[in-house]
């Protein structure tokens, strides 16, 4: 036998390398085992001592591989000592012409010589060709596998079945008829329904709620080793059409289309979360939230903090009676019912608790007069300025397209091809503040009917006929849920900044002016312009 310096050595130890494309290869057969049966009955038939197995479970088209990386580390480190390493096949060895080479020449450099039973690896011109030809057609094989793959994957995703992996809050199980088909996977897919029909129903108004609630679940998968979830995460989540029972694969031109598998919501819902991120829903209403029960999924259990049910149930009468209840299987006052006419009766007294003073009320919107007035004005100065800058920067495009014609420098063109970009960049921006800038649509007569009319009494909002009214009383009201105590009733309500404005007792206070606020009215001037601004929010939201 030849070694790479040409002259002949008596070789006796030999290494052996087992690849497999993928883990999950491991697991589910004895590819590994089998590779490594048949190299140790070669190495006894050539005489040869096993020393070492090296092994890799990933695909043949890589060439950073540890298992290998280890070989070559031996071999170096025992350079004095000549091994032979021996693999199974070629196809074994790698799927790619540049990487079986790379990789050859890197054993024959770390001291190795090359074996296989399958095929004899020569170094003359006839065994190159023979081994260029083995490792083309096995790289060939690899491919034409790889696109075998995508088209049956391709046929099946339009046919409706999910076939990439398991997304969280579903595994994949064999059913009849379906072959492999995603099922629910309890409790994960029962925390991201919660999740999912949270946001759509505003219970969570941002997505950093949703991260917070998923992060809470001690049994939903985190990300991070310090419990948190990527960002990410959460938008992919709420984007996937997967989790509403449907699927879509752009990069293989599949529509957006029903598929077999079970959604965790509905596809109405789905829809609600795409509107409500890009920013088009307004105080949407909760799926589970109806006219018989409103304060459904809104007040919680007072003992586990879990948002309260609701239901009918029916006596030996045939008469049905409603209730509110709490579904918690470890909390103490699970399924324990409170008559909804007692809850709700509580609330609509906590309600009108929260009716300003008239003096207060009446003072408050003397000052919200002013500032709106002196709010538009500022509105209508910015934006004559913003109108301003985009007529200067109209005129200066024009300008540079000019110079752009008569130049016959293409670094002069370029440098004022940029500065045009940067400029329309510009011009878009100040578009876009122009807009936010734009006078009110409504006089502040009608801002103040809709928007004060609701703070000065938001218990007459409440007893309309109208679901999204009451949505409207809960969501602008309460900064958090209300927690219910069975047999004591509500605890103290978190409260939005103007009915806590409003709680306060203030006996004497007077208008701030545009200068600022006198050191004595300080503390509530600005209280008031953070009071202000929640009008405009309101308004807005109105």
């Amino acid at each position: 036998m030849r070694y790479e310096d040409g002259h002949s050595h008596n070789i006796t130890d030999a290494l052996i390398y087992c690849r497999v494309s993928s883990k999950a290869q491991t697991k589910r057969g004895d590819g590994l085992g089998s590779q490594e049966t048949r190299c140790r009955e070669f190495a006894r038939y050539k005489g040869y001592d096993v020393v070492q197995v090296f092994t890799d479970d990933l695909t043949g088209q890589s060439a950073n591989r540890p298992g290998f990386t280890a070989m070559l580390s031996y071999l170096k480190s025992n350079r004095k000592n000549p091994h032979v390493v021996i693999i199974d096949d070629i196809s074994r060895f790698a799927r790619n012409v540049r990487v079986h080479f790379d990789l050859r020449q890197s054993i024959a450099a770390a001291g190795g010589i090359l074996e296989s039973p399958s095929v004899e690896l020569r170094d003359d011109a006839d065994g190159e060709l023979h081994e260029y030809i083995l490792a083309s057609v096995s790289q060939h094989q690899s491919r034409k596998n790889a696109e075998q793959t995508i088209n049956r994957m391709r046929a099946r995703s339009m046919n409706g079945y999910w076939v990439f992996q398991s997304p969280v809050g579903y595994r994949y199980e064999k059913q009849s008829g379906h072959g492999k088909l995603l099922v629910r996977d309890e409790p994960q897919a029962s925390i991201l329904q919660e999740a999912l029909e949270g946001y759509a129903s505003g219970r969570f108004d941002t997505q950093v709620e949703v991260k917070r609630f998923l992060e809470s679940q001690p049994d939903f998968p985190k990300d991070l080793p310090d419990g948190q979830i990527r960002n990410q995460r959460i938008t992919d989540i709420l984007t996937r059409p997967v989790y509403a029972g449907y699927l879509e694969a752009p990069k293989w031109n599949v529509s957006l289309r029903e598929a077999k598998h079970e959604g965790l919501v509905s596809f109405e819902t789905f829809v609600k979360i795409q509107e409500r991120l890009k920013g088009n829903a307004r105080a949407p209403a909760r799926k589970d939230i109806n006219e018989d029960f409103p304060l459904r999924g809104f007040v919680t259990c007072g003992d586990c903090h879990k948002p309260l049910t609701a239901c009918y149930s029916k006596s030996k009468t045939g008469k049905r009676h409603p209730y509110y209840l709490c579904y918690n299987r470890a909390c103490d006052s699970r399924g324990k019912s409170i008559p909804r006419d007692k809850l709700e009766s509580e609330f609509e007294t906590m309600l009108q608790s929260l009716q300003p003073k008239p003096y207060l009320f009446n003072m408050i919107a003397d000052m919200f007069k002013r500032g709106w007035e002196m709010q538009r004005t500022r509105s209508e100065e910015l934006k004559l300025a913003l109108e301003r800058d985009i007529a200067k920067a109209d005129k200066q495009i024009e300008q540079l397209v000019d110079r752009i014609v008569d130049s016959e420098s293409p670094t002069a063109v370029k440098a004022y091809e940029q500065k045009i970009a940067k400029l329309e960049r510009e011009k878009l921006i100040a578009a876009e503040k122009r807009a936010i800038a734009a006078a009110p649509k409504r006089t502040f007569e009608e801002m103040f009917e809709l928007a004060m009319g609701f703070l000065s009494n938001p218990w007459k909002l409440w007893v309309s006929e109208r679901l999204a009214d009451r949505r409207t009383v809960l969501k602008l009201t309460f900064s958090e849920r209300l927690a219910y105590q069975r047999n004591q009733g509500f605890r103290t309500p978190q409260l939005t900044v103007p009915f806590s404005f409003f709680r306060e007792n203030i006996k004497k206070c007077e208008m701030a002016h545009p200068t600022g606020f006198e050191p004595v009215t300080s503390a509530f001037g600005g209280r008031v312009v953070v009071l202000f601004r929640c009008f405009l929010l309101f308004t807005r939201h109105r």
